[in-house]
């Protein structure tokens, strides 16, 4: 085989790697379309507004829950303290999501909001916080534990996610 054919072969070889490589790129960019159009409309969309405001109920129920024993106390310590205060923050925000998490049901869509989005972060951390300071009230072991067992599950549950979601094909 002469100098050019080979280089001329290698050039062809090279001409179809790379056909294949973009033909493989807009497979993946099509099927991240897909998914993507999929998260935000759809079965999946439906799902996560469901989960949201089983989220938001269940911890305005623990919130409520925990906060009795604390009405009768004739004085609170830190964790006590700090277990209030955090669900006086969870509760009424927690509330006002299960309205808004309402209405986008009813809508079938999420709200474009960025005062929503702040007001999840800080209703989800204030009432984990809550949960921790009362654990931690009971005894401060239970509170360490609670703690690292929910930065544990957010793991699990962030890990549950994307190899169900993130991987899958898209539904055609």
């Amino acid at each position: 085989m002469s100098e050019d054919s080979e280089y001329e072969h290698a050039r062809e070889e090279a001409r179809r790697a790379t056909g294949e490589a973009l033909a493989k790129a807009d497979e993946a960019r099509a099927d991240a379309e897909g998914l993507k159009a999929e998260a935000l409309t759809g079965e999946m969309l439906h799902e996560g507004l469901r989960q949201q405001g089983l989220i938001y109920g269940g911890l305005i129920g623990i919130a409520v829950v925990m906060v009795q024993p604390f009405l009768i106390a004739t004085s609170l310590d830190t964790s006590a303290t700090i277990c209030i205060v955090a669900f006086s923050v969870a509760i009424p925000f927690l509330a006002a999501l299960v309205l808004v998490n309402r209405q986008e049901v009813f809508r079938g869509r999420h709200t474009p909001s960025v005062t929503v989005t702040v007001t999840q972060a800080i209703a989800q951390l204030a009432a984990f916080v809550g949960i921790v300071a009362g654990f931690w009230h009971i005894t401060w072991v239970a509170g360490v534990v609670m703690l690292a067992a929910g930065l544990v599950a957010v793991l699990v549950h962030s890990a549950g996610f994307v190899r169900l979601e993130v991987t899958r094909k898209p539904t055609p």
